[in-house]
């Protein structure tokens, strides 16, 4: 009971700072983030949803993205979504009141106070003394450096706003719901080959096999599903299409001097199809008469699509599934190292440039295939090397109270894989940190990638955690206790590597100066301050016991 009122105040914390039940259109969350459509950015208070004690970062993307951290938006999402609905009943009953009360008019006047005057007279906000050249200029902050980071992510976004990035993004959408059964399946399959090495519990591994094989074998139905509805067809038909490629009885179909296998295709055979079958919806929704559409449409976008999938799709993807995984197989086995090392280096400027999401169908064909992805380990040592940079930048800058204080915050989170708070808060904005962070991915990624040169394969059975979270998803050709050792060694490279390089090169000589300063206002000044103003009321305050005009700024 208790962990559900933590998680509905949460919520309840969360749904103002977006402006209200009426400005959400949209609620929706992957592994870590709360994403939320919304009518009116501009209504978003950004800082204090940072505040929020369980807010781990946000993120504005196509949707404006909340970082709760693995499990808490599990919670909190279903909470969200019941104030939104209680939100919006409460507002269609509200009963218009009558004009604005004399306590807007009061509160108007209220701003207009001595507090305001004092500002407006060159007072300091953090109670230093004004702005007259005996005070150092003020440090450069946390919210500074947010802000900074978050028009970098604006002017990225935009220029990510290409046709051929926007497709990248619906194709990531397909598979990103998909992320929690992965995860499931995956750690029940990893449970499953330990209890099956140990030769426990014999009677119960064969359940948990199919528990862990069963939506691994129909993926190709959810890949379907989901493609029709983000290209805009019925959703339900492009799972119809999509499930002839893993049905049973496609064994007994010969084309071209082949036969058929389920399966064969797999996930981009999945998406092919759905694509076709949308393209054919909607060319029957206009041409088809109304009174028929219901029969037709339907049948010929099941029909044609499904002639198509068999005698074309499920061979040219068939080909191109298996040349994903030879080649991700001759890349690591041969190049490993090399590989592995520009693979860990890159990804983020991938990030950055929106094309990581050409990976996903990647990792899910590999998955399917060889039971896990090889490239998620590799690319995962990248939040390494931020997590290393960032424990540099705090060192590096002992007087910035202000950015040590994000640091400490953001570090969990980015230990666990959520990298954004750092990367947007911190490493970005400064700059060069950013590149040195990427240094420290790279060289985890060489790490973890020389042992797959070597032949210890390591891989993970889902996609979407990283960091720590990677973990129980570890699987791999040698034992889980190897690749556990691999995986944690390349981690511990990232960290060094980011640090060391980030320490002594992420920072210029200007760079220290700029943001090495304390926000604090130094103690002498501010007292040479007062003793000034205190000399200032003296000398004009005419005849003792007069009560000066106007009291100093601030007070």
């Amino acid at each position: 009971m208790a962990t559900e009122d933590k998680n509905r105040a949460t919520a309840a914390a969360i749904l103002p700072l977006v402006g209200g039940a009426a400005n959400v259109s949209s609620i929706a969350h992957c592994m870590t983030r709360l994403r939320l459509g919304l009518h009116d950015r501009s209504l978003v208070d950004d800082e204090a949803l940072k505040a929020v004690p369980a807010v781990m970062g946000v993120v504005d993307d196509d949707t404006y993205q909340i970082v709760l951290g693995p499990g808490t938006v599990a919670r909190v999402t279903p909470e969200f979504e019941k104030l939104v609905e209680e939100g919006r009943a409460a507002s269609e009953n509200l009963v218009p009141d009558g004009p604005a009360s004399d306590g807007s008019a009061s509160g108007d006047s209220a701003s207009d106070g001595p507090a305001s005057d004092g500002l407006a007279s060159g007072g300091s906000a953090s109670g230093g003394p004004a702005a007259d050249g005996s005070a150092p200029a003020p440090a450069h902050t946390a919210e500074e450096l947010a802000g900074k980071g978050a028009a970098l992510k604006a002017r990225q976004k935009a220029k990510n706003a290409t046709p051929f990035k926007l497709f990248l993004r619906k194709i990531a959408n397909i598979f990103v719901p998909l992320i929690p059964a992965l995860i499931g399946c995956g750690i029940i399959a990893g449970l499953n080959g330990l209890l099956v090495n140990l030769g426990w519990l014999t009677s119960v591994t064969p359940a948990l096999a199919a528990m862990a094989s069963g939506f691994m074998a129909l993926i190709a139905v959810f890949v379907g599903y989901n493609t029709a509805k983000e290209f805009g067809g019925t959703p339900i038909l492009g799972g119809a299409v999509a499930a002839i490629i893993v049905f049973p009885g496609v064994a007994d179909i010969h084309a071209f001097g082949q036969t058929l296998a389920p399966g064969q295709g797999g996930v981009l055979g999945a998406l092919g199809a759905a694509v076709l079958a949308v393209y054919v919806e909607k060319w029957c929704r206009r041409w088809v008469p109304e009174a028929l559409d219901v029969l037709v449409t339907p049948t010929l976008t099941v029909l044609i699509s499904g002639l198509v999938t068999i005698f074309g799709l499920m061979y040219v993807a068939g080909e191109v599934s298996s040349a994903i995984g030879t080649f991700a197989d001759w890349l690591l086995s041969t190049g490993g190292a090399g590989a592995g090392f520009l693979l860990g280096g890159f990804f983020l400027p991938l990030v950055m440039l929106g094309l990581h999401q050409a990976l996903i169908p990647i990792h899910t064909t590999l998955i399917e295939q060889q039971g896990f992805t090889v490239l998620l380990p590799i690319l995962a040592m990248a939040g390494a090397g931020q997590v290393g940079a960032a424990a540099a930048v705090y060192l590096r800058l002992p007087r910035n109270e202000s950015i040590r204080k994000t640091i400490k915050s953001a570090l969990p989170a980015g230990l666990l894989g959520v990298g954004e708070p750092l990367i947007y808060g911190v490493s970005l904005p400064l700059g060069r940190p950013f590149i040195t962070a990427c240094v420290g991915g790279a060289f985890g990624g060489g790490f973890v990638g020389l042992f797959n040169q070597l032949g210890d394969s390591v891989g993970s059975t889902a996609i979407g955690p990283s960091g720590w979270a990677l973990f129980p998803l570890l699987d791999g050709n040698h034992g889980l206790g190897s690749t556990i050792a691999i995986y944690a060694g390349g981690l511990l490279v990232g960290y060094v590597a980011g640090f060391v390089a980030t320490y002594f090169f992420g920072f210029s000589q200007a760079l220290l100066t700029e943001f090495n300063v304390s926000q604090e206002p130094d103690p002498s000044l501010v007292a040479a301050g007062d003793r000034s103003g205190t000399a200032s009321d003296s000398r004009g305050s005419g005849t003792p016991g007069d009560t000066p005009a106007k009291e100093p700024a601030g007070v």
